[in-house]
């Protein structure tokens, strides 16, 4: 009797175990469909070349109309590549006033829609203007004779810091520049509407507040991290990848589908977490479910509008010195 008993309290011991172990299963496979898998046709059709090689820590890249790319390193240099990827021996830029610092430098670059009239070409990097202060500023430049000159800034003071500095410039459908700012590692910054850092801001060519900007300033959405990714989709919509934790704690990345005067959450909301909302409070951005799509380390730029996606990668020398693939 004592025996049965015994079998009877392993064998209830042994279906719970069971039970659990294939909730878990169950959910671990359902968050891990989250992300899109491509079928194996798509999968075999996808080559990756090098395009080019022996830059250092390139960060952005940007098309000339004849198919040339103007690519940053964010050590403050700007560099040509040819159609058939030939990289021009001497950078066709070469910005002192940059501020190499952990994640800061020389960072966005893009070219306006009216380029052939106009030949501006715009970049986003890091500098000192006081002491040892940290700042970003977006400054336009006129491309000529395969050189950078008559820069002029356009937006200037962005708060930043060794890390989280945002960086990503890119004209919008609308025609106007959409430029991402992380929170320059003070969170709180984020959600302040009059502040520039850890948002997205939306300005004309020459760097006025672009009409319809919700708070009748720079900025178009908030509560941002550090958003790096921009892109417009085929029904003209805008998203953004937004970088999580590094380190130990790694993740929390988002896809974000971004809208005029939305809140995205930071530093209150991670990832597709939720927050118990105060009175005053609004947190009504749409962060993606995408977790863990990539690590802040390799994926930069969100490659919506292209069939190609062009992304830093370390050399064999495992230093930092890459190509575009």
């Amino acid at each position: 009797m004592y025996k049965s008993r015994n079998l009877i309290i392993i064998f209830i011991g042994i279906l719970i175990i069971a039970i659990l172990l294939g909730a878990y299963l169950f959910q671990t496979t359902k968050n891990q469909q989250i992300i899109p898998q491509l079928n194996n046709q798509e999968t075999n059709t996808t080559a990756v070349s090098t395009v080019a090689e022996d830059l250092e820590i390139p960060w952005s890249v940007a098309f000339l109309p004849d198919g040339r790319m103007l690519v940053t390193e964010r050590p403050g240099r700007v560099r040509m590549i040819s159609k058939v990827g030939q990289l021009n021996p001497s950078p066709i830029a070469t910005i002192s006033e940059v501020k190499h610092i952990g994640e800061g430098g020389l960072l966005g670059i893009a070219i306006h829609p009216e380029f052939a009239g106009n030949q501006y070409v715009y970049l986003y990097y890091t500098y000192s203007n006081t002491g040892n202060n940290t700042l970003n500023k977006v400054v336009r430049f006129k491309f000529e004779n395969d050189q950078l000159i008559n820069d002029k800034v356009i937006v200037d003071s962005i708060p930043g810091a060794a890390n989280h500095n945002g960086g990503r410039i890119k004209f919008g459908p609308d025609n106007f520049l959409y430029i991402t700012t992380g929170d320059a590692q003070e969170p709180s910054q984020a959600q302040d509407i009059n502040s520039l850092a850890g948002k997205i801001l939306r300005v004309t060519d020459e760097g006025k507040t672009a009409s319809g900007n919700p708070f009748d300033n720079l900025v178009y959405s908030y509560g941002h991290r550090n958003p790096q990714g921009l892109a417009w989709d085929k029904d003209g919509r805008l998203w953004a990848t937004e970088h999580g934790r590094s380190g130990v704690q790694s993740g929390l990345d988002e896809i974000n589908l971004i809208e005029a005067g939305k809140n995205y959450g930071w530093p209150e909301i991670q990832g597709n977490g939720e927050y118990e909302v105060q009175d005053h409070q609004r947190f009504d951005g749409r962060a993606g479910a995408l977790q863990g799509l990539h690590r802040g380390l390799r994926s930069w730029r969100l490659p919506l509008l292209r069939g190609r996606v062009l992304r830093p990668q370390r050399s064999q020398r495992g230093d930092q010195r890459a190509g575009f693939v």
